[in-house]
């Protein structure tokens, strides 16, 4: 076996140092990310978890910077400020974008869909993810969906709701197709971004809001400008939020790295969906605790909002062929889980 001399050890060093320096920078080692929501509550802070994740499976080589809402661009110009690479990745609210992106209304909220389970199953077990990543190629986005919350609530009001007649007139802070369900009420709706929630309520720029978990509602303090919190959250099953990144930034990383990427990801994911439902029913208890009218809509009022949501359903499906594939694949592979649970029910009295 050949000696080695000192030089050829060195040399060795040399190159391994330079190999290694060149995996590193085939992608950015730090990410400026933008996020829609304030790392404070619940939503936000899945960026963070993320960050803290994907640093783990990187063993650092890869880190997040998560910068407020409007730090770097106002919080509904991030999907625009990612597309065009001004920024590099964001952290979202899937639904904001349904504006450029029509189809992500049924993934950031769906009226009277599946329950958050079946929706994961779609989206990492079925077409939910390919047909997502789809519509936004065109937009030179990639999107990993991390996070999950439960059902949120049917919101806060000034006023209660005794029937559908009562959303006539209403002045809403809610967005997407639950919108439009209430506009045919004769609601005025509007989208306000959530910093914004709190003063609009005080003020009467509005009469009532929807904006997410009893977790982050209570954070948001809306309990001290509205005195009627009513479930259930008919509007939004399930909410998706998630990573996205430019795509020419992406595409700079190995494909082991984007795999760790996937991964912490997935991590993320799971954390969501266990940190999420037990935390609800304590804040709720404490928000009762503190006076707060916690209550379900009447049963006739849910039966006209299904009814309305049907026509408004039908004609999204009509006019948006993507919309009406993904929400096809999406009932199809509902019904299955579904199926397999009540299957699997056992009687418990």
């Amino acid at each position: 076996m050949p000696k080695r001399t000192l030089a050829g050890v060195t040399g060795a060093l040399a190159m391994t140092t330079v190999f290694a320096a060149t995996a590193t920078a085939q992608g950015p080692e730090r990410l400026d990310v933008a996020s829609t929501f304030s790392t404070n509550n619940f939503l936000g802070a899945g960026a963070t978890h993320f960050g803290d994740e994907l640093a783990t499976v990187t063993d650092g080589e890869v880190n997040l910077r998560v910068h407020e809402p409007g730090d770097l661009v106002p919080a509904f110009e991030v999907f625009n400020a990612v597309s065009t690479g001004a920024v590099q990745a964001g952290w979202d609210w899937i639904g904001y974008w349904a504006g450029t992106v029509p189809v992500t209304n049924l993934y950031g909220a769906l009226p009277f869909g599946p329950k958050p389970e079946a929706f994961a199953s779609w989206m990492w077990s079925g077409e939910g993810l390919s047909l997502l990543q789809d519509a936004y190629d065109q937009y030179n986005v990639k999107v990993l969906p991390c996070f999950i919350s439960p059902a949120e609530t049917g919101g806060w009001y000034n006023q209660e709701i005794d029937s559908a007649d009562d959303f006539d007139g209403l002045r809403m802070r809610i967005s997407g197709l639950g919108a439009k369900v209430l506009n045919r009420l004769g609601a005025s709706t509007q989208l306000i971004p959530g910093g914004e929630i709190y003063l609009a309520l005080e003020r009467g720029r509005i009469d009532a809001t929807e904006f997410s978990v009893p977790q982050v509602d209570q954070a948001m303090g809306f309990s001290e400008v509205a005195d009627h919190y009513y479930f259930p959250g008919w509007h939004q099953s399930a909410s998706w939020f998630s990573f996205i990144i430019n795509k020419d930034v992406w595409d700079q990383y190995d494909e082991a790295t984007k795999a760790r990427f996937e991964s912490a990801c997935r991590s993320t994911l799971q954390w969501s969906m266990a940190e999420a439902a037990a935390e609800q029913v304590r804040v709720i208890n404490k928000l009762e605790a503190e006076g707060v009218n916690v209550q379900r809509f009447p049963e006739p009022v849910l039966k006209t909002l299904y009814a309305t949501w049907q026509e408004v359903l039908a004609e999204e499906k009509k006019n948006n062929p993507r919309f009406a594939e993904a929400y096809d694949s999406l009932a199809e592979h509902a019904d299955l889980v579904r199926e397999w649970y009540e299957l699997q029910e056992v009687p418990r009295d």
